[in-house]
This record gives C-alpha cells, structure tokens and sequence, in this order.
C-alpha cells in the first residue's frame, strides 16, 4: 500500500499501488470552488491521469494557480488544434504568445484560403462539440525516432526538428481522438473539463480567448493592444524572413555552426531600432513644442537601464546631450517602503517611490536649474547625497527610466508635449513547435535568476519565491501604460535562452526538491533543455544581455 499526504488538508490516505491522481481525489475532502485540473506530487507538477508507485506528497491544484493554468491552457490548446484539423485536414495551425491574455492563432488552410470568421465560427463550434464528448487525452510514451517518424508523415516538422535536437531517447506525446500532437507539459484528463473559452478573430487570425486566473467561471477581460500586436507581429515576419520560427528552426541552425550569425543579426536588429528610436526623439526635440523628457519603462528585467544608456549613445550621435537618472535613487527610505499583506516590503509599489520629489526635481532641471539628485543605497536602504549635480543645458534631454516612468501620476505637472514615452517588453516570438508557446514571462524571470545570483543579491529559491509578488505588481503598476507608449522596444533576444542555458542550469539545480519552489525550478530546467546550448563569448558587451550575464561595458 502507498502512503499518501495531501497537502491540501493536511492528512495522510493509503492507496494501492498505481493508483492515479484522479482516483485519489474523492477521498480527500476540501474546499473545490472550481474543478481540479492537476497535481503537485513532490513538488513537480503531474497531470491527473498520473499513476503513483511509492509514497508522495500531493498538493492538488485548480485554475487559479499558475501551474494549473498552464495545464489548463495547454490542453486548450489542442482542443483547437484538434478542431482545425477536424474541418481543415493538412492545416497549419501556429499558436504564437499572448496577446490581451489570450493566444493569438494563425491558420494556413490547405487550399491557401484566407482564415474567414465563418471559418472561426466552424472551429468554435467543433471545439464545443468535443467538450461535450469529453474525449480523453491519452499519453504515448515512444522511443523519439518513432515520435519523430509519426509527425513526419504528418508534415509537422517543426515537431520533428525539435524532437531531433532535444536530445531525449524516449518522449511523450498526446491524442485527443485519432488526432496526435505534442505537448511539453501535462494535460487535463478529457476535453469536458474545457469549458470556458472564446474564439474572437484578431488580425489575420484570431485570439483563443481564456478564463479569468481570478474568476475561472468567466473569460479574461479583452482588451486591444494595437501597439503591443504589432511588435510582435514585426517579430515574427523577421523570423519567417530568416526561416527560424520555432526553437527547431534555431537549434538546426546552431548546430550548422550559424549561432554567431544569429547574434550578430539579433544585435542589430536591436541596434537598429534603437538608432530609429533616437533619430524620432531628435526629429521630435527640433519642433515647435520639443520633447525635452524621454520616459523609459518596462517590467522587471526587460533591460531598461542598459536600453537607456544604449539609447543615449544613439542621442548623442545625433548631436544631443542626453542626461540621465533612474526613479530607483528616489525610493523612500526602507522603512517608509509599502509592505504586502505578509508584512514583506513591497518594492514595486508606486508609493515605493518619492514621487512628489522626484517631479519637484524634473521641474527645476526643465526650467534650468542645478539639481543635486540623490542615490539610493540598496544596502542601508536609505536615500544619499553624494554630490550628484545634473543640469539641462543646450541641446540636452533629460531621461527617467524606472517602472514607474509611465506612469502619469509620476510627472502629471510636466506638459505633455515635453515627453516622449519608451515601453521596453521581452515578446518571445519564437515557439517551441508550431503548438506550444512559451511563457512571456520566462525569458525575464531567467534572466533574473542569473542577475541575482551573480550579484549576490538572492538565491534561485529566493527569485523564483518572489516572482509572483513582481508579476502581481506589473499587471497593477506598468502593464496599463503600455499601449500609451510613443514606441515599444522589444528586449528579447533570438537565441537569448540558448544562451541563458549556460548560466541558469547549475544555478537552477541550487533549488532544493523540499521547497515549493523546486516546481518552477524543475519546470524550467525542464524547458531549458530543449535548446542547444550557445557560448556567450561572441554576445557583446554592449548586448542587453550582458546586463543579466554579466561582462557589461555599462557595467
């Protein structure tokens, strides 16, 4: 007999041996505001249908966790695919990143056909017809040469190039009826369990609308992000430009000895961006009304403060006299820090910072006057004078990067004709197939998880502890002045966790099994090993990711 201990309340159950998620569930009674969707078991995220052998621990789990929004949204995923397939046999369907917290999707019809909203109208349908069979998902485990055969017969080779470059023996994938596809991470037991959804055509394609992470009951509020959709959208034309639109795609090119070539394009793509941002914010600072401040945000570890003295080289190439400080030297003292709920300190609060000085400084330096600005010791947590004078003189501007640089409330008594706005996000425009996105949010918390590391400032455990506490305050505190940006830079990088690979690994292994933590750090590592490794000695050391690798000039 096993010996089960549900976290959920606390006590211990006996089972036979392979006895799956699913069927241990009725014997532990606790609070089900809506539907289980997956489990923690050990600390690693399994789905239902999971059998258990030896003795664990399980924390079940439903949508409102993040794991089980994944698991929830991955089979979401295949249910539509299932359905495109069903209407449209030989289709291509591309399930690219968020956009309004929902999947934007593309379809090339067999026929060449443009994607029509009856034809959205057909596929919602299907998909509705399939919940209601509450068809399982069944999980295949093969050797990957087998895997690999199968979605080759099927045309799916951006399927096969991952599996061929992954470097496992044996891998898993799922069908949901006679349809297969492959999925990186569990699902939900049977297509029933995929009740809340919404399909609402969205450019050239459409948006798989999702539930609410607060509300499961009801979808996610929609909202337009012309700005946001066509960075993205640029991504993903330069990709196909340069036939690398999946991880297979880049990991057969590294192995072809071309990684060099994809950080050399990758830097001045970047470069070239943001020389066109300069020479806008030049052109804007010689009209009657000239911009006289630039705003620069974007959420943690997007890059703000190396695009800022990127950008300023750029400036200053055109005949401008950039100055510059970050909002972080204008944080209250540390005991004037908002805390949360748990007593801890809340650092991504706006109240966070002084905001009432800061723009009592911006005012004085845009009527010309000498400002000594403070800098904030992140030791001692205290604001110091350490004889930092700035004046605007001819020709200059004045740049203010932080997160909440966007935020109106942070210069309301500046005129608006003297800002200009800069939003720095990481929109990963790559997949890892055709069917399986990667998480907007990964590229930046590994990023930070080897900033933090190096500098000594916390440990995996302790990055990964926090993340959630950093997302909650993006989507209050720099999310809604995204689309009021004059332009939006995207920091990712193409080959950027290929690169990451190197660093994040041993440090990720830091993570004990024991703690909660150990799931993320799992999923990670996990993810991570999908890409072939690329050596970070060719990234330069003006990169943005230098920033988080280290070996930066601006360092």
């Amino acid at each position: 007999m096993l010996r089960i201990y549900c976290r959920n309340t606390g006590s211990y159950k006996e089972f036979t041996e392979g006895t799956t998620l699913l069927e241990m569930l009725p014997s532990f009674d606790f609070d089900r505001p809506c539907d289980i969707l997956a489990a923690k078991v050990n600390n690693v995220t399994e789905g239902l249908m999971f059998k258990v052998f030896n003795n664990k621990d399980i924390e079940f789990m439903d949508y409102r966790s993040y794991s089980g929004r994944n698991v929830y949204c991955r089979s979401l995923c295949f249910l539509l695919c299932k359905a495109a397939d069903d209407l449209f046999p030989g289709c291509r369907v591309s399930l690219r990143r968020p956009i309004s917290k929902g999947y934007f999707c593309s379809i090339d019809k067999p026929d060449g056909s443009p994607l029509r909203e009856d034809d959205i109208t057909a596929i919602g349908g299907r998909m509705q017809q399939l919940v209601q069979l509450d068809l399982p998902f069944r999980r295949h485990e093969v050797q990957v040469s087998e895997a690999a055969g199968m979605f080759r017969s099927r045309g799916e080779d951006d399927k096969v190039k991952l599996m061929e470059t992954c470097g496992d023996i044996y891998i898993k994938y799922y069908t949901l009826g006679d349809t297969p596809d492959y999925y990186c991470d569990p699902l939900v037991p049977s297509s029933g369990y995929l009740k809340i959804w919404s399909l609402t055509p969205y450019g050239s394609g459409m948006i798989l609308r999702v539930p609410d992470r607060h509300h499961p009951e009801r979808l996610a509020p929609f909202h337009e992000q012309p700005k946001t959709f066509e960075v993205f959208a640029e991504a993903i034309r330069w990709n196909r430009i340069m036939n690398l639109d999946t991880v297979g795609d880049v990991n057969h090119a590294c192995l072809e000895g071309k990684a060099s070539d994809l950080i050399l394009v990758a830097e001045a793509l970047q470069e070239k961006k943001i020389v066109q941002i300069a020479e806008e914010i030049d052109k804007r600072s010689r009209e009657e009304n000239p911009v006289r401040m630039v705003l620069i945000t974007g959420p943690s570890s997007s890059g703000k403060s190396t695009f800022c003295k990127r950008l300023s080289v750029q400036l200053k190439a055109c005949g401008l006299h950039p100055v510059s400080f970050s909002t972080d030297d204008y944080f209250v003292n540390r005991l004037d820090t908002p805390k949360l709920p748990d007593g801890s300190y809340d650092f991504d609060n706006f109240d966070t910072v002084d905001h009432e000085y800061l723009q009592d400084d911006v005012l004085k330096l845009l009527a010309g006057e000498e400002v000594e600005v403070p800098e904030y010791n992140f030791v001692t947590g205290m604001r110091e004078f350490n004889g930092k004078k700035l004046r605007l003189g001819e020709g200059s501007l004045l740049l203010v990067e932080g997160i909440h640089a966007l935020n109106p409330m942070l210069t309301d008594k500046v005129p608006e004709s003297c800002k200009f706005r800069i939003f720095i996000n990481t929109i990963t425009s790559i997949s890892l197939d055709d069917h399986n996105c990667i998480p907007t949010s990964d590229n930046r918390l590994l990023r930070r998880i080897v900033r933090d590391f190096k500098l000594g400032s916390y440990t995996a455990r302790q990055t990964i502890a926090n993340w959630p506490n950093v997302r909650r305050a993006e989507v209050r505190w720099i999310y809604p002045f995204q689309e009021d940006a004059d332009v939006l830079f995207n920091s990712a990088y193409l080959v950027e966790f290929a690169v990451l690979r190197n660093h994040a690994e041993r440090i990720l292994a830091t993570v004990p099994k024991n703690c909660p933590e150990y799931s993320e750090a799992h999923r990670l590592m996990h993810f991570l090993h999908y890409f072939i490794p690329v050596s970070d000695k060719e990234i330069p050391p003006t990169s943005l990711l230098r920033g988080f690798i280290g070996g930066s000039s601006f360092e």
